[in-house]
């Protein structure tokens, strides 16, 4: 039986003859790690690209505050377009007051409404180099959103009573008309009509190459009057008071909804109830489908890798024949030769799977620097390419260095 120290001994030299034949076959070695090498490159850059868009994407679908959903016509996410959605009523304000008033779980109920149809925004000489967003809202608003104000005030419910123009502006709108100068209390127009500005609200940055910070907020009932239209549908943001409750205030806002709505019992709702979760829930749905086909193809490329270490394995064999005989010759077993050449492989490979693994992570990652996304490294996946490695290095290693494990050494060492 063999013992433990036979076994590291046997290890040992086999990593030795592995360098030396590393050494003294270049070409042929790089050949090898360079088929692993795009193997595992192709499954860890497709992997990091989509893990970096995943990362991004979910971190901007992160929009409610927490203990917040959203009531909506339409759900918050549609791929193609869908009649049942496009033939329901909108929810109005009424409906939107109705709702607060009645509403008692609820520690806030907030209504919003946006268009991209206000051009140009500017004050004095000065005009902001993209449309912003412009976004109706109430003194809620800014907290379904997850900002704050940095200066000045918040839109009040007196304001959206008496329909105010005024207004609050994100910081990207402050950098392109105030560049010098306090914007509070200033008149800006939109589209030509007046607004004061009564507050700017905190830098976002970034989500997926976008800024978070373009936009102008109003009282809702002034962009109902001046904005909106027949077919303008309110989504109300609703939070509830803690976790525990959230089930409760999620189902009395829907009951209330239903009756506001006059859903006849057993009918579905002609609302949409959306919360984070369910956005990255059906976000996830979309990329798995994207991940499996990658990961098909990616393993396609490592079974062709696989292939192609088997074919040079075997003409090292062929060109090793000699070495192998001398060796048989003055004692070494079919087991010495075996783990050789096993080694070699597994080595060769993972030494092509460590450069893939680096190079896939840096390609993968390119998408972020034009995404302008932060990076990520996938270590889940570096394992996984990694295992790959020394599974592929043993499978595809077997058969050379079983046929060189069996050479006839009186045969070997006539080869010539």
């Amino acid at each position: 039986m063999i013992g433990k120290s036979q076994i590291k001994s046997l290890l040992r030299e086999s990593i030795r003859m592995t360098m030396d034949a590393i050494k003294e076959n270049k070409l042929r070695s790089i050949l090898t790690l360079l088929g692993i090498s795009v193997g595992i490159f192709s499954v860890i850059s497709v992997m990091t690209a989509i893990k970096t868009l995943e990362s991004s994407i979910e971190s901007g679908l992160n929009v409610f505050g927490t203990n917040t959903f959203m009531i909506a016509k339409d759900p918050a996410i549609q791929f193609g377009r869908n009649e049942k959605y496009r033939n329901r009523k909108v929810i109005n304000l009424d409906q939107y007051l109705a709702l607060k008033d009645r509403a008692r779980l609820p520690i806030l109920v907030s209504a919003g409404a946006n268009t991209n149809d206000v051009r140009l925004v500017s004050y004095k000489d000065k005009k902001t180099k993209q449309t912003p967003e412009i976004g109706g809202g109430d003194a809620g608003t800014l907290r379904t959103v997850n900002t704050y104000i940095s200066d000045g005030r918040n839109i009040t419910d007196e304001d959206v009573h008496l329909s105010r123009s005024v207004c609050v502006l994100g910081a990207d709108v402050v950098d392109a008309l105030f560049p010098f100068e306090d914007p509070l209390g200033k008149v800006i127009q939109l589209q030509g009509l007046d607004y004061t500005v009564i507050g700017i609200t905190e830098r976002q940055g970034q989500s997926f190459g976008q800024s978070q910070d373009n936009y102008v907020f109003i009282p809702i009932t002034t962009f109902l009057q001046r904005y909106g239209g027949s077919k303008t549908s309110l989504s109300i943001n609703v939070e509830a008071e803690s976790a525990e409750n959230y089930d409760d205030t999620l189902d009395e806002v829907i009951g209330i909804m239903r009756t506001i709505r006059k859903v006849s019992p057993g009918i579905e709702n002609d609302f949409e109830i959306t919360t984070n979760d369910e956005l990255m829930e059906t976000f996830g749905s979309f990329t798995g489908g994207v991940k499996i086909f990658a990961f098909s193809v990616s393993l396609i490329a490592l079974l062709v890798a696989g292939i192609g270490i088997m074919n040079i394995m075997l003409v090292s064999v062929t060109e090793r024949i000699k070495e192998i005989g001398i060796r048989k010759a003055i004692g070494a077993t079919k087991g010495h030769i075996l783990t050789q050449f096993l080694t070699e492989a597994v080595f060769l490979c993972m030494i092509g799977g460590i450069i893939g693994v680096i190079f896939g992570i840096a390609a993968g990652n390119l998408i972020s620097v034009v995404a302008k996304v932060p990076a990520v490294i996938p270590f889940d996946w570096a394992i996984y390419g990694l295992l790959s490695c020394t599974f592929i290095g043993i499978s595809f290693g077997s058969y050379p260095a079983w046929r060189a494990a069996n050479l006839d050494p009186v045969d070997s060492m006539r080869f010539e």
